[in-house]
């Protein structure tokens, strides 16, 4: 086989070399054909290499990323962020005309119900369509001020930018719906937080009551908010705040304290007439104690709340915003931290009462060991027998248990 084998390779290779010569002896130019080339027009240019032309191709792209109206680069996962926020944005239209369709319809079939009801025979009136709108909240105005800080701009990202705004809005509903409200405002305002408000959120905060809008820094703002706890729409000292306040002065003098987790201060109870300046940034604790080193650097008095103090949490102690606004609401409403935080925090946060958690007795259990404690101490031990899947017990634990005739005889006996 190795001897027919080696001749029919010979003969392959041959012919390659046949084939390829015959292609060179085509494709080349006479010789007369060159000379005349070389007479009319000298050769300036040589065939470009494959190295050349990637450092040609590439000499563009750099010449626009340098330049001032080039493009960021986008990665793939941003591509499809923006690709998905255009089709969210090109559909707002659409997706407005099928909420006006779909409110027409609802009109349109309760008025077919209450047509039903009158030809029935029935004379009362229509439930309205919609809640009636209020003017003024219906709590009770308190003199304190919490600001959030909103000058962290440039440590955050868009999404979370985002979700600041989000809290923000919700700590205006907290705020509007409580019993006890705080006077509200925002520092530092502006940037891209603004411009969300003005476009996607159209402007709807330009409404909003009690809550105040404010380009200057949290120092300056906070001298402001004296002005807004003056007067007949400062408020009055309510709820935990009457509780707590000092007999010895009429009208206590108030504070800024901008709260930060990493204090070593702890807030025992809200004053009248301070200001609470929350830090609005959202980062995933990526810049730790910022918002503290910040206030330390304006010479603004800092503290925590006492959440160390009544819970035991199995995660970090930072709060949102919101959820801050929301604990000091709940505190002036119920003058109990401890009630304040098991009502506002989520329960992903696992935070536990420590006296509960430290195994503190309820009111039934009080109650079983003083039965305990009087009974004799020549009674036997009577172990609790466990239960099967179906609630009931198992035949070796039952024989374990004393029959009605035996527990009829303890009770005597006692």
């Amino acid at each position: 086989m190795d001897s027919e084998e080696r001749p029919m390779k010979m003969r392959k290779l041959e012919h390659a070399e046949e084939t390829e010569a015959a292609v060179a002896e085509s494709s080349a130019p006479a010789a007369g054909e060159i000379e005349a080339q070389n007479n009319s027009t000298p050769v300036t240019q040589s065939i470009p290499t494959a190295a050349e032309e990637n450092a040609d191709a590439n000499a563009t792209p750099k010449t626009a990323v340098n330049g001032d109206d080039a493009a960021p680069k986008l990665s793939k996962n941003q591509l499809k962020k923006q690709r998905r926020h255009e089709r969210w944005e090109s559909g707002r239209e659409d997706r407005k005309i099928k909420r006006k369709e779909k409110i027409k319809a609802k009109k349109e079939r309760r008025r077919a119900e209450w047509e039903e009801h009158r030809a029935e025979g029935s004379t009362s009136q229509p439930p309205p369509t919609r809640p009636p709108r209020r003017g003024d909240p219906s709590g009770v105005q308190v003199p304190i001020t919490v600001l959030f800080d909103c000058n962290f701009e440039e440590y955050m990202h868009d999404h979370e930018l985002k979700s600041l705004g989000l809290q923000i809005t919700r700590s205006y509903s907290d705020n509007r719906k409580a019993p006890y409200r705080f006077h509200l405002g925002i520092s530092s305002w502006g940037g891209k937080m603004k411009e969300r408000f003005d476009g996607v959120l159209a402007k709807q905060y330009t409404s909003w009551k009690g809550f105040q809008f404010c380009e200057e820094d949290f120092v300056k703002t906070s001298e402001m908010s004296k002005e807004w706890m003056k007067g007949p729409k400062g408020g009055r000292i309510a709820g935990a705040l009457e509780k707590n306040q000092p007999s010895e002065a009429a009208e206590e003098e108030g504070e800024v304290v901008y709260l930060s987790s990493e204090s070593d201060n702890t807030l025992d109870r809200l004053k009248p007439n301070s200001t609470y300046i929350i830090g609005g940034l959202v980062d995933k604790n990526r810049h730790k104690g910022l918002c503290y080193k910040r206030a330390l650097d304006r010479g603004i008095k800092t503290a925590k709340l006492p959440i160390g103090e009544f819970l035991q949490m199995d995660s970090r102690k930072v709060l949102v915003t919101n959820h801050v606004l929301e604990i000091m609401l709940k505190w002036v409403e119920h003058d109990d931290w401890g009630k304040a935080f098991i009502e506002v925090l989520p329960k992903r946060k696992g935070g536990v009462l420590k006296t509960e958690e430290d195994g503190g007795l309820q009111d039934g259990e009080e109650e079983e060991e003083e039965e305990d404690e009087g009974n004799s101490g020549d009674e036997a031990e009577v172990p609790a027998a466990s239960t099967g899947e179906n609630g009931k017990q198992p035949r070796g634990e039952r024989a374990e248990q004393p029959s009605q005739n035996n527990q009829s005889e303890i009770k005597q006996a006692q």
